[in-house]
């Protein structure tokens, strides 16, 4: 199979249709071109021979290569197999022509998360290349994880040939079927005269709206079949019953404004939509603007500048207390591009349970599904943004936020995020404090476990240098991840901050980084554990630790690293522990970090299942701090708990 990465942006229409080594080989990598599109549709013809006008007696295979080049792809993330075959001898001969390069991962899924990091560090479609049977079924994962947090990518796998479709051949699956779930539209290739048109449909349908991945299943005789074939350029096939994303109506946009000016206790929280969206130009003005605290989702970290005073960090289950908080006592809160799910609210029906609701998003599925918003605003979030502040030019916030701002800064100070003493055993957090401090620029890729929440809670980056699997939570992700974000930027720092027990999931692809020697530093907090299901199972399970324990048969990774042909280092002692990332980030290959953490420590603040946002545990005592649990009614004067959102008594709103 073989992931493509996309180096253009494609215009858009809106729709859903559906749910280092001393032996490795240096590969000269260009960057992404900032706008490639332009040039791919100028160069595109003659760079394969191609007269976009007059028909040419072609491959199937070599109709999808033209149409990907044409689309601006420039890096293949890869592994061949027998359906798919016909397809690669055409990637042989691209390479050969010098407009594209291959890179053979070691699993598919490898190749998945490559190419779903480099959309999201772009912003452009990546592009999924499988073959049939377990190749496709390989890649699942992967486009599971690019659907739960949008992420616009285009799969295409190698079928069994047209005439085996169906009869249980060898290597057949329905990838079709497996994945309608998971897709937002796909197509199966009958006849490869329509290769053209599907592939500008699919670019268009990724990259659209809510962005997301789609699936083109391509049988193995329409990639050899010789048909007459048109170029289609990209933009220029839009599926039927498409429209262009919605813009802000007048009459939302004043609505909203009317909730900020009155709102004394305003809370903006951003998800990844934001990022999505460009949109972090704007969340900052609108932010400054009115003096509106801000806080992040697990997908939207970067779309606002965490170090600025009205940062109130990451907001949910493992956010900062102060954030929680805030979501719990606002009287305002304005979600932009964010879905309200589960590990941002808590038990929903006490989120935000003071506030009105102010519910950007382009996907209209999502506004009113979990929260019903007071205004809804279906549109892209930069475009409502810009709306808010081109209907706002002179206003401010005249003093409304002061006090507000004032209270917040007090959670702040007796509720900071918490680093043990440097004693004993290295902490987590002053592995990740150390590479904050020793990479701020760097692009950031996690895999998921507690190390996943201290890597968010501690760094502060920039939009587009967080990239974390959020909605899906695999496993796995981190490091192949940031094989795509290097490829895409060759020249930046990318490190991969990872746990022991989801490093194994796929540390093949060190065989990658030491082939084309892409100098990705992956850094281990290593406890021993599958960190985050023994804080569970410790905390809600009496410490019964089931198969969570990963000691047993854990490898020497610094030594398997070296295996592989990568620079590898294990750090146990504190005052190695700078030096030692220092002279991994200065390795001009990749380099393995294994740091030896302290076994029991736990993720705090943490919300436990089922309690409110403002009901954290692991944290400092301040009882005169506390969030009032008794709220009274205005209309009738009886009181009730502060989670409703109505009067028990009279049922006017609190």
């Amino acid at each position: 199979m073989g992931c493509f990465a996309e180096a253009a942006d494609t215009p858009g229409v809106s729709g859903h249709l559906s749910p280092r080594p001393s032996s490795a080989t240096a590969v000269t990598l260009t960057p992404v071109p900032a706008s490639a599109e332009a040039t791919t549709a100028a160069t595109s013809s003659a760079a394969v021979g191609a007269d976009v006008h007059a028909p040419q007696r072609v491959s199937g295979a070599y109709a999808l290569m033209d149409a990907l080049h044409r689309h601006g792809v420039r890096h293949i993330f890869g592994y061949p197999g027998g359906a798919i075959l016909p397809i690669y001898d055409e990637v042989h001969k691209a390479e050969a022509r010098g407009w594209l390069k291959h890179i053979l991962v070691r699993h598919e899924q490898g190749g998945t998360h490559a190419a779903d990091a480099y959309a999201r560090a772009t912003g452009r479609v990546g592009v999924c290349f499988g073959t049939s049977g377990p190749g496709a079924t390989n890649l699942v994962t992967g486009i599971a994880t690019a659907q739960m947090d949008s992420v616009p990518m285009v799969v295409i796998t190698g079928q069994v040939p047209r005439a085996a479709i169906g009869t249980d051949a060898f290597q057949e699956t329905d990838i079709f079927g497996i994945t309608l779930p998971i897709v937002k539209h796909s197509w199966v290739v009958r006849d490869p005269a329509d290769i053209g048109r599907i592939v500008a449909e699919a670019f268009l349908i990724a990259a659209s709206g809510r962005p997301g991945p789609v699936l083109i299943d391509v049988p193995k005789d329409v990639g050899a079949e010789e048909f007459d074939y048109i170029p289609v350029l990209p933009g220029t096939a839009v599926p039927a019953g498409f429209k262009n994303p919605p813009v802000p109506r007048p009459e939302a946009i004043q609505a909203a404004l009317g909730l900020i000016r009155q709102a004394r206790r305003p809370l903006l929280y951003v998800g990844g939509g934001a990022i999505a969206a460009d949109a972090h130009g704007v969340v900052h003005q609108l932010a400054e603007r009115f003096r509106l605290p801000v806080t992040t989702t697990l997908m939207g970290k970067g779309a606002f500048d965490e170090n600025h005073p009205l940062s109130v960090g990451m907001l949910g289950m493992h956010g900062t207390a102060y954030a929680n908080f805030a979501v719990t006592e606002c009287d305002l809160l304005i979600a932009a591009g964010a879905r309200f799910d589960d590990r941002v609210t808590g038990r929903l029906d006490s989120f935000a349970p003071r506030a009105q609701v102010i519910h950007i998003d382009i996907d209209a599925a999502e506004v009113g599904k979990n929260r019903v918003p007071d205004v809804p605003v279906v549109s892209d979030v930069r475009l409502a943004l810009q709306g808010l502040l081109q209907a706002s030019v002179g206003e401010g916030s005249n003093g409304r936020t002061d006090a507000w701002l004032e209270r917040i800064e007090t959670w702040k100070h007796h509720y900071p995020l918490v680093v043990p003493e440097p004693t004993g055993e290295i902490a987590p957090q002053e592995v990740v404090i150390a590479l904050r401090d020793l990479a701020p620029e760097a692009f950031y890729t996690t895999d998921v476990g507690q190390h996943q929440m201290w890597a968010a809670q501690f760094l502060r980056t920039g939009p587009r240098r967080w990239i974390s699997s959020a909605g899906l939570g695999t496993m796995g992700f981190g490091m192949p991840a940031a094989m795509g974000v290097q490829i895409a930027f060759p020249t930046d720092t990318v490190i991969c901050v990872a746990g022991d027990a989801s490093i194994l999931m796929n540390i093949q692809e060190l065989g990658t980084l030491s082939q084309y020697g892409l100098p990705v530093k992956v850094v281990v907090l290593n406890n021993g554990w599958q960190g985050m299901v023994r804080q569970w199972q410790e905390s809600f399970y009496e410490e019964r630790y089931s198969s969570s324990e990963m000691t047993g048969g854990m490898p020497d990774f610094p030594a398997l690293a070296e295996a592989f042909g990568v620079w590898g280092i294990g750090i146990s002692d504190r005052t190695q522990l700078r030096s030692g990332l220092a002279e991994a980030l200065a390795h001009p290959g990749p380099a393995f970090v294994d740091v030896r953490v302290r076994r029991n420590e736990n993720c705090y603040p943490m919300v436990p299942p089922g309690a409110s946002n403002a009901q954290m545990v692991g944290l400092p005592s301040h009882p005169e701090l506390a969030i009032d649990t008794i709220r009274q009614c205005n209309a009738c004067g009886s009181t009730t708990a502060s989670a409703h959102l109505f009067c028990p008594s009279c049922g006017a709103k609190l």
